[in-house]
């Protein structure tokens, strides 16, 4: 049987294409769930570029609260895919959700790790794939240069502090690093372990474990109290950096099925194929585009993109009869485009560089102007500049979404402006 991934890449979709195909699978989902699938995933890869942040944040809550407040499902399933972020974040969305929907589940087919783990953890159920994985939520810290587990930094303390009760002194190195952590540095790191501790213990009780009535080796019945000590086992393991020795630690199915009640969504082969495509889709995606997040249901789509780094804005020269009083520079390393105050425009060039062959492209941006003038006015025009602000590198098919570049442009000309 052929791979999910050749089948796509034989059909050659475009970025476009690619989208299309998603709100496809989302309704293929649906209908086979009779559950409403909301998509939030984040690319990994694009977290090492300079302003690009593929974390949970707090302007994710912003984004999906206005994107779900007027949806009229009761439940919904969130497919996530993230590296995690703000416990902040995490928890601002959950009780959003809690409070819009009355029944909310998360389906895990790539990385949901720290803070989407925490996330994951306030649904009614979870849904997995075998290459699905959730990971420790041990808060990460910065302590001095380094920034490394909470439960790293108050388990070595509490070692330290019992050492020297018991010998009535501390090794001259210790007390040198000691000297160098604040007491309200100690104090953050310990309040930033309880509070994913806290959030966890409090959402598995109350719904993760609300339909655990019956333990499985005994049925014997289940209490409150049972449900309130296994929610504190499994917020106090998670939490354990020791047991799981890197905060990257991938979580699979096998080590969590003893703690948590997790669904299986190899076992309905429909359900999972659907789920394997979704997955292989997002990825395509973000492979062959500047999109670095994902906002999609059935009948809504949100994408952020990066704007890729300009080399400058170019004024070409005997182009149009009306020519700038002044020529604008190359922008500096940082990327941004620079137009001098008091610039007349009726053009600009832009030396753009694809992100992921490192080719360098010209546009021409033209002001004031539509497609269909620019047409009939025979001005030079770039055959890779696609409908909807889209650039397709001809020498790797990436896809550059040029909005973010036109609003720049547009914002300091003060004008409309076509790119072609």
């Amino acid at each position: 049987m052929q791979s999910i991934i050749n089948e796509y890449l034989e059909k050659k979709l475009n970025i476009l294409s690619l989208q299309d195909e998603l709100q496809r699978l989302i309704k293929e989902y649906n209908k086979h769930t009779n559950r409403y699938l909301f998509v939030y995933a984040a690319d990994v890869s694009k977290g090492t570029i300079q302003g690009v942040v593929v974390t949970l944040v707090q302007d994710d809550f912003y984004t999906i609260q206005d994107l779900l407040r007027e949806s009229t499902s009761q439940v919904i399933d969130v497919y996530l895919e993230t590296p995690g972020g703000s416990g902040e974040a995490a928890e601002e969305i959950a009780k959003f959700l809690r409070r819009k929907f009355t029944e909310v589940n998360f389906v895990i087919a790539g990385e949901a790790k720290s803070a989407g783990t925490i996330l994951a953890l306030s649904g009614d159920n979870i849904y997995m794939v075998d290459t699905g994985s959730l990971g420790p939520i041990d808060a990460q810290v910065k302590i001095g240069r380094y920034v490394g587990s909470a439960h790293d930094y108050k388990e070595w303390i509490e070692n330290k502090k019992k050492e020297a009760l018991a010998t009535k002194s501390l090794n001259p190195v210790d007390a040198l690093i000691i000297a160098q952590i604040s007491p309200l540095e100690i104090a953050g790191v310990i309040n930033s372990l309880e509070f994913a501790k806290d959030l966890v213990k409090e959402w598995l009780e109350k719904y993760k474990f609300k339909k655990w009535t019956i333990t499985e080796t005994k049925k014997n019945a289940v209490t409150d109290e049972m449900r309130k000590a296994r929610a504190n086992d499994i917020a106090e393991k998670l939490c354990n950096h020791t047991v799981w020795r890197t905060h990257g630690r991938s979580l699979k199915m096998s080590d969590l099925k003893d703690d948590l009640l997790i669904e299986n969504i190899d076992n309905d082969s429909k359900l999972a194929n659907i789920v394997y495509s979704i997955k292989v889709v997002v990825r395509l995606i973000f492979d062959s585009s500047t999109i670095y997040k994902l906002y999609f249901s059935e009948d809504l789509r949100l994408s952020k993109t990066f704007t890729p780094q300009q080399s400058g804005v170019l004024l070409p020269i005997g182009m149009m009869p009306q020519f700038p009083t002044t020529q604008p520079q190359p922008a500096k390393a940082s990327g941004a485009i620079v137009i001098p105050p008091n610039t007349v425009l009726n053009n600009v060039k832009i030396d753009l560089k694809c992100p992921k062959c490192g080719k360098h492209h010209e546009i021409m941006g033209y002001f004031d102007l539509n497609s269909k003038e620019i047409a009939k006015k025979g001005l030079p025009l770039n055959p890779n500049v696609k409908d909807n602000d889209m650039f397709v590198c001809d020498n790797c098919n990436f896809v550059i979404d040029l909005k973010p570049v036109k609003a720049g442009v547009e914002l300091q000309a003060n004008k409309k402006i076509t790119f072609k």
